[in-house]
C-alpha cells in the first residue's frame, strides 16, 4: 500500500511511501482510507515541528482527520464490513490518569497521550489503517465522503458541550452567537449553533470568495467587521488572533461564554487592561474557556450532527481535492480555500 509519510519539522522527508499493509490486532479493524482532511495541525507537523515520531520510528504516516471504509472488523461487534466508519485521534496515556481512565482523554492531566498522525502513533493518511473498534466511530453512509468532516466537527461538538456546561451554572437561555472565523471550525461551529436554534452571527477578514455565501445559505448572518450593536450570549472563538480576542470579550452580554478553540501561534503583544478585563468578567460574570480535542462522545454527537445537515451545503466546505501522490500540495494554502481533503484512492 502507498501512504504519506513525513518527519516533523523536515518539510523535505514529506513523501508517498510504499509499506505491507497492516494486519489488524485483536478487537481491531482493518480499513481501507478514502480520504484524510488537512488542517493547520498537519501544516505545524511537517513545517513547524509539532510532533512526535512513534518509538523507534525514522518516519510517521501522517494525518489525523480520517474517513475510511471497513474491511474486516472483530466479530460480534458493533462494526462490520462496509461501514463507512472515522477514527478518533487521541488515545488515553498507559497510568492513567482521572480523566484518562474516565474516558475523557480530551482532558488529560500529565501529558502522556498519544495521538494519530501528530504524537507518537502513525496517522491515518494510508490506504489501509486498522484502528481498535472501541476507537472507530460509524458516520452515516448517506454521507460519504463528506463524513470526512466529522473529525472537525467533534473538536466543535465539544466546544458547544463545554459551552452548555459552563452556561448552566445559572439560567442559560442563550439567544445570540458570535463564531469568529469563516474557515472549516468556524463554519461548523455555525452549523452546530443553527441546530440549536440560535441566532448566528459569523465573523471573518475575507469579503469574497465561497465564506459569506456559506454562512448565508446556512441562515446565519456573516460579517467582515465587528458590529458595535452585537452583544453575543455565546462566543465560539476559532481564529487565535489576540487583538480579536481582547476585543470581542469587551462586546459580550451579561453572563456571556467564550469558548477559545483556535491557536494564536504567535507570541506577538497584545496591549491591554489587565484591570478592564478583571472588571469585564467579574461584572459581568462572564466566563472564558479553552477547549482542545475531543472524545468519543464528541464524535458521536458530530457524526449525529452532520447527518442532519445539509448535504448539498456540506459538499461546498470541501473546495479542493488532492490525490494521494501529490499530497504535500495540499499543505499549501490557495485563495478561495475552505476544506482540503487528500483522496487516498
Amino acid at each position: 500500500m502507498k501512504a504519506a509519510t513525513l518527519v516533523p519539522g523536515a518539510p523535505g522527508h514529506s513523501r508517498v511511501s510504499d509499506r505491507d499493509d497492516p494486519v489488524p490486532g485483536d478487537g481491531e479493524l482493518l480499513v481501507e482510507g478514502l480520504l484524510v482532511g488537512v488542517c493547520g495541525t498537519d501544516r505545524e507537523v511537517v513545517h513547524g515541528g509539532h510532533g512526535e515520531l512513534p518509538p523507534g520510528a525514522q518516519e510517521m504516516v501522517g494525518f489525523h482527520e480520517s474517513l475510511g471504509r471497513v474491511l474486516d472488523a472483530p466479530e460480534g461487534g458493533d462494526l462490520s464490513p462496509g461501514d463507512l466508519v472515522v477514527g478518533v485521534v487521541r488515545r488515553p496515556d498507559p497510568v492513567p490518569c482521572p480523566p484518562c481512565a474516565a474516558g475523557e482523554w480530551d482532558f488529560c492531566r500529565n501529558g502522556r497521550f498519544t495521538e494519530r498522525g501528530i504524537k507518537g502513533l502513525d496517522g491515518y493518511g494510508a490506504q489501509r489503517w486498522t484502528v481498535p473498534a472501541a476507537f472507530a466511530v460509524r458516520a452515516d453512509d448517506r454521507l460519504g465522503d463528506l463524513a470526512v468532516l466529522t473529525e472537525p466537527a467533534s473538536v466543535l461538538a465539544k466546544a458547544w458541550e463545554q459551552a452548555e456546561r459552563v452556561g448552566s451554572r445559572a439560567v442559560f437561555d442563550p439567544r445570540t452567537v458570535l463564531v469568529t472565523g469563516a474557515g472549516p471550525v468556524g463554519l461548523l461551529a455555525a452549523l452546530l449553533g443553527v441546530q440549536r436554534g440560535l441566532e448566528v452571527h459569523v465573523l471573518d477578514r475575507v469579503t469574497s470568495g465561497p465564506k459569506p455565501g456559506l454562512v448565508r445559505d446556512l441562515g446565519a448572518t456573516y460579517h467582515s467587521s465587528l458590529p458595535d450593536d452585537l452583544a453575543p450570549d455565546v462566543v465560539l472563538e476559532c481564529t487565535g488572533a489576540g487583538a480579536l480576542i481582547f476585543d470581542v470579550l469587551g462586546r459580550t452580554g451579561p453572563n456571556a461564554v467564550t469558548v477559545l478553540t483556535g491557536l494564536s501561534g504567535s507570541h506577538r503583544t497584545v496591549s491591554l487592561s489587565p484591570g478592564a478585563f478583571n472588571d469585564e468578567l467579574v461584572l459581568d460574570n462572564d466566563v472564558v474557556v479553552g477547549s482542545v480535542n475531543a472524545n468519543l462522545r464528541h464524535y458521536r454527537a458530530a457524526a449525529d450532527a452532520l447527518a442532519a445537515a445539509d448535504p448539498s451545503w456540506l459538499a461546498r466546505m470541501i473546495t479542493r481535492r488532492v490525490p494521494l501522490e501529490r499530497w504535500t500540495e495540499a499543505l499549501t494554502p490557495v485563495d478561495d480555500d475552505v476544506k482540503v481533503v487528500v483522496d487516498l484512492r
